[in-house]
């Protein structure tokens, strides 16, 4: 909408907020002649051209093709310039850092991933940190001082008190207090830091299941198990950022896990996280379960059980519902949120077989009645909400003309 004669502040102001306005269309439509432009923020014909003017001259927008198929020369089409600006995000696990590069437009222009196995990291933190967005860097044609803003993802989340990482013990090397410094010391860039559930709600919420939704909870299960809270629209992180560590939570049916600082579980996590699944396949009769990794084992139990009709499978995805729906009754009887997102590996496996089951046992066991979705945001979820963070942040600077 264009800003009107009414509306509060200078014309430098108001016309800020029309390119903004502009800009945002631009976005989410791809290229638009100046007619559009016009048509969609309300603009004058001739305030439009000046509008387009002025951003092709800052470097925010390119003059592309023309339009097709209407009797006569076609209209000049306006896009986004991608190289206006890049922003980066970091998924890192206990196995690996996994990098993105995106240009302002939102398209992955570069990936990497580093390796980081083993119980004690062979490198500093501060470097795997810096030679995985540097690969994606690389891979993306550019240099690390062409980022202007990247988002790092872990599990846990930074309390913001002590600066130390909280609720994942089992992320070797991520805990020194002085971590937070080391890594602002040795990046160009400003750097924010997020749980990964959150980014996958974040991830959701931008492209996903719940765009245009407020109030949600995402469930996560792969690594581990966890929550994420949007309130109001609003990520809620708690106090010290562990709002959402849904795998510490007592639930009845699985051992009191009583030192959860040291253990990095509790009885959610024991009773539903992917670690549990194998053993699960077999107390229900399933014969061939599979070796690997824990979380591709319980993904491809989950997905299994889902497509095959013999008894022991329809157990074990029963079970798994039931487990699952123990805990999750707990966030929907506190938060009544009107959407509850099913994502990682072990759910988005279970489709809509497993997302039916859950929905009929949180209806037996919470009173208010959430809709239950599976998650579309895939590929990588928690690497696409951290460059879907860092990405608004880096628009809402970029794209200020005002400045």
């Amino acid at each position: 909408m264009a800003a009107t004669a009414g509306t509060p502040g200078t014309p430098r102001v108001l016309r800020a907020m029309n390119d903004r306005a502009a800009l945002d269309l631009l976005l989410e439509h791809g290229p638009l002649s100046r007619t559009r432009i016009g048509k969609l923020t309300g603009l004058s014909k001739p305030t439009a051209s000046q509008l387009l003017a002025r951003l092709e001259a800052a470097g925010l927008v390119l003059a592309g093709g023309t339009t097709e198929g209407r009797p006569g020369p076609g209209a000049q089409l306006y896009e986004v310039n991608p190289a206006a600006a890049y922003a980066a995000g970091l998924d890192v696990t206990p196995a690996r850092v996994l990098a993105a590069v995106a240009d302002v437009t939102g398209r992955t222009v570069g990936r990497y991933e580093l390796p980081t196995p083993g119980r004690r990291p062979a490198v500093p933190v501060v470097q795997q940190v810096t030679d995985a967005l540097d690969g994606a860097v690389k891979a993306a044609g550019l240099a690390r001082s062409d980022v202007h803003r990247l988002v790092v993802g872990t599990p846990g989340a930074f309390d913001p008190g002590t600066g130390r990482l909280r609720y994942a013990s089992h992320l070797p090397g991520w805990h020194s207090p002085a971590l937070l410094d080391e890594l602002a010391a040795a990046l160009p860039m400003p750097v924010g830091y997020e749980n990964d559930v959150n980014l996958a709600a974040v991830a959701e919420q931008r492209l996903g299941a719940a765009r245009g939704h407020e109030d949600f909870v995402l469930l996560w299960n792969q690594e581990g198990l966890g929550a994420a809270l949007v309130l109001g629209g609003r990520l809620h992180r708690g106090w010290t950022g562990g709002a959402g560590e849904v795998g510490f939570l007592p639930v009845p049916g699985a051992p009191l896990v009583r030192k959860v600082s040291r253990t990095g579980s509790g009885g959610f996590q024991e009773l539903a996280g992917s670690q549990a699944l194998a053993g699960l396949a077999r107390e229900v009769g399933v014969t061939d379960v599979p070796s690997g990794p824990y979380p591709e084992v319980a993904a491809a139990l989950v997905a299994r059980a889902a497509r095959t009709g013999d008894d022991p499978h329809r157990r074990l995805l029963q079970t798994y519902a039931t487990r699952l729906a123990t805990g999750l009754a707990s966030l929907v009887s506190v938060l009544d949120p009107e959407l509850v997102v099913l994502s990682g590996t072990s759910l988005v496996a279970g489709g809509e077989a497993l997302r039916d089951l859950v929905r009929d046992e949180l209806e037996e066991l919470a009173a208010s009645r959430p809709r239950l979705v599976v998650g579309d945001v895939t590929e990588h979820p928690v690497l696409r909400g951290a460059l879907e963070s860092a990405l608004a942040t880096t628009r809402d600077e970029v794209f200020d003309t005002s400045r």
